[in-house]
């Protein structure tokens, strides 16, 4: 199973700002020395060496995730902004996939806003399948294509389009995907996908609750000993006090909750639009740094990034 990341913010799309870069631009020549241009070997060893918010960047696009399994199923789960890079990936892939399968978490528009950019969508030999427990799925999707918003329709896209509303569990190839309602204005449902081997769970735009850390039969088939979770973190602990009920997490709370059910690897997601990367990188500082002092044993904690993947 391999798992990339093509969108890791929440809310709307937000690209670096020209300031944004040339501050990065002027705190990295703030940190060269005669010496670090000495040779190849000293420039990338500067480079090597610099901290992760100056070289690269967590990136700006909204929820979307890839899924494949190891018989090459494609799996999509939300469409926000990330999923127009997807697509391109796709159609130079030497392999191309011709069925997709796309999970929606929820309909709110950061996890829509992409879809009508995915240039497979428009593709006649492809055949996409759209999936969520929201029985609004196909006619939210439809109506962000219509006028005044958007010149064409979804009538537009030639691909063969299949809907589907999920009442329970399904199977496809090797994979099985559950899924579990959260707590979130309009409903969000986080998806559990497994090959029998690892288990991966996309639990984005939910605000823990103590319902969430209950030792029940079902949140412990659900949760209990994933090998990764991506779950919202878009909050510190105060901002998350300050904006009780809109929906999102404090980053503290995901890492009490990947401990509290024995989860191997705990990916922060859904950034906040108004964070950049240094502040994003001294979120994930502190959540290790709440690891180390609340005394927590094997679980590894990362910061969600375009272009990330992980193979398990």
């Amino acid at each position: 199973m391999k798992i990339r990341f093509w969108g890791v913010r929440g809310s709307i799309p937000s690209p670096q700002s020209p300031a944004q870069i040339k501050s990065k631009i002027s705190s990295i020549l703030e940190r060269i020395t005669p010496a670090d241009l000495e040779s190849p070997q000293t420039r990338e060893r500067f480079l090597a060496d610099l901290p992760p918010w100056l070289f690269g960047t967590v990136g700006g696009n909204t929820p979307c995730i890839q899924v494949e399994s190891d018989e090459y199923h494609q799996f999509i789960l939300d469409a926000g902004s990330g999923i127009r890079e997807l697509g391109i990936a796709l159609s130079k892939n030497r392999k191309k996939p011709k069925e997709l399968h796309l999970f929606f978490s929820h309909l709110h528009w950061d996890h829509i806003q992409g879809l009508p950019f995915f240039g497979p969508a428009y593709d006649p030999s492809v055949t996409i399948h759209f999936y969520s427990p929201h029985s609004t799925m196909e006619g939210a999707l439809k109506q962000q294509m219509q006028a005044p918003c958007f010149p064409i329709t979804m009538d537009s896209m030639n691909a063969k389009k299949h809907f589907h509303i999920l009442s329970d569990s399904i199977q496809i190839g090797d994979m099985h995907i559950y899924y579990k309602q959260m707590n979130h204005p309009g409903s969000s449902y986080s998806y559990m996908l497994t090959d029998g081997k690892k288990r991966f769970i996309y639990a984005t735009d939910t605000e823990l609750s103590p319902n969430d850390f209950i030792r029940n039969d079902e949140n412990a088939a659900f949760f209990g000993g994933a090998d990764v979770l991506v779950i919202d973190a878009q909050y510190t602990l105060g901002e998350a006090i300050e904006k009780y009920n809109w929906g999102h997490s404090a980053f503290s709370l995901a890492v009490d909750f990947a401990s509290n059910w024995g989860i191997s690897k705990l990916l922060l997601f859904h950034h906040d639009p108004t964070y950049d990367d240094k502040k994003l990188f001294s979120i994930l500082q502190s959540a290790r740094w709440y690891i180390e002092h609340s005394a927590i044993k094997g679980l590894e904690v990362l910061l969600a990034t375009e272009g990330m993947e992980i193979t398990l």
